[in-house]
C-alpha cells in the first residue's frame, strides 16, 4: 500500500512542472481546478506568499480536509505554476499600430498585470516559462516582431531582450513594494523613515515608489522599453 502511496505521489511531481503532467481526470468533487487557482490568487492578493499553504487554501475553500484539494492539484508549487500563468493571461490583450505600438502594448499590460498581483513577479523566476499563457505572450511578441521583418537569431535576441527586461523590472519592482509592506507602513511614510540611513533624498526616494509619479516604476518602465525598442531594428542575423 505504501508502496502504491508512493508510486502515485512520484507519478503527479513527475518532471518537475505542472505542465508536463496530464491534468487529473474529473471527479464528483465540487472543487475543479478554475476554482482553486482562482481562490488562490484572492488569497495570495490579501496575504501575500509568507504565510500562503495549502492549509490556508483548504480552509478558505471551506475544505475540511486538504484531500479534496490535493486530489485537483498534486502540490503547492503546481499551485503556484497555475496562478502565476492565469495572471499573465491578463496580458493577452488586443495591439494595434506599428510593431513597436504593438509590442508596448503587451508587454506594458504584461507588467502591470504584475504589478497588480505582485506577489506573481516573485514567483516569476522559478515559477514561470510553460504554462499556455507565458507561451501564448512569448508567441505573440515573437508573431509581431517576424511580422515586422525580424528573422533568425535577430529575432530570437529580440524577443529574448525584451522578456528579461519585463522579468528583470517586474521582479525588481515587486522586491522594493514587498520591504515596504513587511515594514506596515505606506510609501511616503517608508520612505521619509528609511531615506538617511540609504543616503538619498526622501521625497525622491517617495517618487522612485509611487507607482502614480512620473518618476515611479510604471513610469520607468515605459522609459526603459522605449529604449529598448528603438534600439532594435528589423533584420536577420544567422
Amino acid at each position: 500500500m505504501l508502496r502504491r502511496m508512493a508510486r502515485e505521489a512520484d507519478r503527479k511531481t513527475a518532471l518537475g512542472s505542472v505542465w508536463l503532467r496530464e491534468e487529473p481526470p474529473p471527479t464528483r468533487a465540487r472543487l475543479s481546478r478554475e476554482d482553486i487557482v482562482l481562490t488562490a490568487i484572492k488569497v495570495l492578493d490579501r496575504e501575500g506568499l509568507d504565510t500562503f499553504s495549502m492549509r490556508v487554501m483548504a480552509t478558505e475553500l471551506g475544505t475540511a480536509a486538504t484531500s479534496a484539494l490535493y486530489w485537483r492539484i498534486a502540490t503547492k508549487n503546481d499551485l503556484l505554476e497555475l496562478v502565476v500563468d492565469t495572471v499573465l493571461g491578463e496580458a493577452l490583450i488586443p495591439a494595434e499600430g506599428d510593431w513597436r505600438e504593438q509590442v508596448t502594448a503587451v508587454v506594458q499590460a504584461a507588467y502591470r498585470a504584475l504589478w497588480e498581483h505582485p506577489w506573481a513577479a516573485q514567483l516569476l523566476p522559478t515559477h514561470a516559462g510553460l504554462g499556455p499563457n507565458y507561451q501564448a505572450l512569448t508567441e505573440r511578441v515573437q508573431s509581431i516582431l517576424n511580422e515586422a521583418g525580424f528573422r533568425g537569431t535577430h529575432l530570437d535576441s529580440a524577443v529574448s531582450a525584451i522578456f528579461h527586461y519585463l522579468i528583470g523590472s517586474a521582479v525588481t519592482d515587486s522586491a522594493w513594494l514587498a520591504v515596504v509592506r513587511r515594514s506596515g507602513l505606506d510609501e511616503p511614510r517608508w520612505a521619509a523613515r528609511s531615506a538617511d540611513q540609504m543616503g538619498v533624498d526622501a521625497e525622491h526616494l517617495a517618487a522612485y515608489l509611487n507607482r502614480e509619479s512620473t518618476a515611479g516604476p510604471e513610469a520607468r518602465f515605459a522609459s526603459g522599453l522605449r529604449v529598448i525598442l528603438v534600439g532594435l531594428r528589423p533584420r536577420q542575423i544567422s
